[in-house]
């Protein structure tokens, strides 16, 4: 397992292998990913804990409970983030980790 410290929290890679990855992601309270898709990639994320927000690619917010699962096509834009309390999710996906098209950042990354 790897732990990765972000600026909206971090992630463990629990799992890495040819075909698919999965990860727990932790995002703090108020903060975000960036906005964001992938050329190739393809995710699905399960809501475990807190209240996930999603914004699509015109910045409308969807909300997702715990327990909600979410499926990413490759090239759909897409923003994770948490208001106010944590958010924890797990990420099972294709093995494209650097596949990361940043449109949008509040980290200047």
């Amino acid at each position: 397992m790897k732990r990765i410290e972000k600026p909206w929290g971090y992630e463990i890679i629990w799992t890495e292998t040819e075909h698919y990855v999965g990860k727990l992601l932790h995002i703090k309270a108020e903060h975000r990913l960036s906005k964001q898709y992938h050329e190739i990639k393809e995710e699905t994320v399960y809501v475990l804990n807190g209240l996930l927000y999603n914004w699509d690619k015109d910045d409308v917010p969807t909300t997702y409970p715990p327990g909600t699962s979410i499926h990413i096509p490759p090239q759909q834009v897409h923003r994770f983030g948490a208001k106010e309390k944590p958010v924890e999710l797990i990420e099972v996906s294709t093995p494209h980790l650097s596949d990361v098209v940043r449109l949008d950042d509040d980290y200047s990354r």
